[in-house]
C-alpha cells in the first residue's frame, strides 16, 4: 500500500499503538460491575449504603471519586500519521 512518505507497514504499526494505548486506559479504569466495597478501596473510609445501592460495583467513595475526576484530563484525538494528504480527501 502507498503511504506517502512513510516505510512500509507503519500505518498498522500507528493502528496497533493506537488500540494497544486505549486497551491499556481502559484495563486502568476500575470496574463498575460486580459486588460493592463497604470500604473505599483508596481511603478505607466507610461507603454510605445509599451509595452502595446507587452505583453498582463501586470501590471509591465521593471523596476519592472526585479527586480522580479532577485528574483525569480529557483526550483529544491523535493524527499519528502526521500527513497532510491524509487530511487534504
Amino acid at each position: 500500500m502507498a503511504g506517502g512518505w512513510s516505510r512500509d507497514g507503519a500505518v498498522s504499526e500507528q493502528i496497533e499503538a493506537s488500540i494497544g494505548d486505549e486497551l491499556a486506559r481502559l484495563k486502568a479504569r476500575p470496574s463498575h460491575s460486580g459486588e460493592s466495597l463497604a470500604h473505599c478501596a483508596e481511603c478505607e473510609e466507610p461507603i454510605p449504603e445509599k451509595r452502595r445501592e446507587a452505583i453498582l460495583g463501586v470501590i471509591l467513595c465521593i471523596d476519592c471519586a472526585s479527586e480522580r475526576d479532577r485528574r483525569n484530563v480529557p483526550r483529544g484525538g491523535v493524527n499519528r500519521r502526521g500527513s497532510k494528504d491524509s487530511q487534504l480527501k
